[in-house]
């Protein structure tokens, strides 16, 4: 008689169109009990899946309560997982344009690293952009992740594939000059305060569009970071920050101060002409950077102006965005902290302030000449002039001496400025007359030291004389 399998062993029995089906009553992630069936053409093969799921369960790790495949994941994914309006739609982007076709037949079960890396060679045969296949990757990452989470899979194959060598592009920004030619340019502009904070804060775009009068705290010198104007679904809306860490008080420097001053009254003057016709709040709520009509600044017409005044004054064109890689490489010249760099950007890792921190010819040099004088012992090109430490015999420490022990002027001995005078000898004659000098005082003081002698021990005729 064959042997009852005992509870938690599964069973496996062989199916009326001849495959073999094992089955196990096993734990959900909802806590809830389920009837896992496998299938497969031998006993010995069904056995060895009902074995895997076994070994699943004795582990802690309970199986799926639904069957997913990964097109309906990664829809119920965009609707579950907490994300900015902007980032939902880029990602819904890469699900629907490259994701879906291409793996959204697959379980997640199924999904192995070898389908994954097979999907990336697929898209680099045609054609598709290196960055396309990293976001495409790093957007399937996301989404196993939190299946992951969910315990709907024990691991993220998307990790495990191989991508095509990737390198950003280096972001245009400005030199310090530049960035100051521009500034000083843009000064007759409505939106000259914008281009000021986008300059000396490093602010995002949206970030200064949406600062408030609330915001500014001129009593305490405070500028306050706490939402961004963005363009969603078709309308300007003002929504959160990027990050935790962008929320952000800033010092108010006194031309930005100025600046906004100046930005007040003339929205003064346009909520007065504007009149019942003010689309704004018109109390501390409002927007500090607004229309005629008091609707918000979109961004791209913040661009279109930044773009203007570029062009009129032959300033080399960069992005807006350009102008924060900009501080954060002025900073970085002006040897400001990373983490004090970091805290002004608002990122949440000071590696990524590092991408925005870019070298350019004269650090390089700089730093490389350090390295020179240190391991050839090469003075740098103004420094051939003095010595690398106060030694007694460097040339301003001969002048004083030379001072002092001829009697001149050094305010030592009397304050009269009328006795300053420069010392034209050359340096051998100083040495020589300092020479003098201290020859002409050993003698003394031998002389001194013989007549304290002989007083206090005459000869012995002068004793017998006396």
């Amino acid at each position: 008689m064959a042997r009852r399998n005992a509870n938690g062993e599964g069973s496996i029995y062989k199916r009326k169109d001849g495959r073999y089906e094992a089955a196990i009553s096993a734990p959900t992630a909802s806590g809830k009990r389920k009837r896992v069936r496998v299938y497969a053409k031998t006993r010995k093969e069904a056995y060895d899946k009902l074995t895997a799921i076994v070994a699943q369960v004795r582990q802690g790790r309970p199986v799926a309560d639904r069957t997913w495949r990964l097109d309906e994941f990664l829809d119920h994914w965009l609707e579950a997982a907490q994300r900015r309006p902007l980032t939902y739609r880029r990602h819904e982007a890469v699900v629907r344009l490259h994701l879906k076709p291409r793996l959204g037949r697959y379980t997640l079960d199924h999904l192995s690293v070898s389908t994954v890396q097979a999907f990336v060679n697929e898209l680099q045969a045609n054609g598709i952009s290196d960055s396309t296949i990293h976001q495409a990757r790093k957007v399937l990452s996301a989404a196993l992740t939190y299946a992951v989470r969910q315990e709907l899979l024990f691991r993220n194959v998307a990790r495990l594939v191989q991508l095509p060598q990737y390198k950003p592009k280096e972001a245009q920004h400005w030199t310090p000059e530049e960035a100051a030619r521009f500034l000083e340019a843009a000064k007759p502009d409505p939106l000259y305060p914008a281009f000021l904070l986008l300059a000396l804060y490093g602010l995002r775009r949206g970030e200064v569009l949406g600062i408030r009068w609330q915001d500014i705290d001129l009593a305490n010198g405070v500028v306050r970071i706490r939402q961004q104007v963005q363009r969603i679904n078709g309308e300007i809306q003002q929504v959160g920050l990027k990050t935790t860490t962008s929320v952000r008080d800033e010092p108010l420097l006194s031309a930005v101060s100025t600046a906004l001053l100046r930005r007040r009254r003339e929205q003064d003057a346009a909520r007065a002409l504007a009149g019942d016709q003010w689309q704004g709040t018109d109390n501390d709520s409002e927007l500090v950077f607004t229309t005629r009509s008091g609707r918000p600044v979109e961004s791209r017409n913040l661009y279109r102006s930044f773009l203007r005044i570029c062009d009129q004054h032959g300033i080399r064109r960069i992005t807006v965005h350009g102008m924060r890689h900009t501080n954060a490489t002025t900073q970085k010249k002006l040897n400001v902290h990373d983490r004090d760099i970091q805290a002004i950007l608002g990122h949440g890792d000071v590696r990524t302030t590092g991408l925005y921190e870019h070298v350019g010819m004269d650090s390089k040099r700089m730093a490389l000449e350090k390295v020179e004088r240190s391991l050839l012992n090469v003075r740098a090109a103004d420094d051939s002039a003095r010595c690398r430490q106060e030694l007694p015999s460097n040339k301003k420490k001969l002048h004083l001496n030379g001072e002092v022990l001829s009697g001149g002027s050094s305010q030592t001995r009397t304050g009269d400025t009328r006795l300053f005078r420069p010392i034209h000898a050359t340096l051998q004659e100083q040495l020589t007359s300092i020479d003098e000098v201290a020859r002409a005082r050993t003698r003394t003081w031998k002389l001194g030291c013989a007549a304290v002698n002989l007083a206090v021990n005459p000869p012995p005729e002068d004793r017998r004389a006396a």
